[in-house]
């Protein structure tokens, strides 16, 4: 079998639906007895940028939350952005210490709103873009 260079597979995985995407990881997670959580959101995010940017010039449908304070309340708000992502405990705080960053990107403005209350409801500083 030959091997396929990063470039191949990053090929292969634009080609993907988010399902198809979504179950290859799974998959990836059973064979070689690993979480992928953290590097989920990054693929799925890389993967759906290249088509989503013409679109969001014609209609702003897809919104960004930004996390851009922790506030009093730091271990709610990391609770919180676990319960949003499916990031691990070090990695949510990671983001929280790190802020200001993206909690969700590319979402509908229902989900937007909502994680944008959830975060503002456990004391933190949030902007929806």
């Amino acid at each position: 079998m030959a091997k396929l260079s990063q470039e191949d597979l990053l090929a292969q995985f634009e080609e993907m639906t988010l399902i198809e995407l979504s179950e290859f990881v799974k998959a990836f997670e059973e064979k070689f007895d690993v979480t992928a959580a953290a590097a989920a959101p990054v693929v799925v995010a890389g993967g759906a940028a290249g088509g989503a940017a013409a679109e969001a010039a014609e209609e702003k449908d897809e919104f960004d939350v930004i996390l851009t304070g922790a506030g009093d309340k730091k271990i709610q708000v990391i609770k919180v952005v676990r319960e949003l992502t499916s990031l691990g405990l070090k990695e949510a705080k990671d983001l929280v210490d790190g802020t200001p960053k993206p909690v969700l990107e590319k979402v509908n403005k229902e989900a937007a709103d909502k994680a944008a209350e959830a975060l503002k409801g456990a004391g933190a500083s949030v902007e929806v873009k």
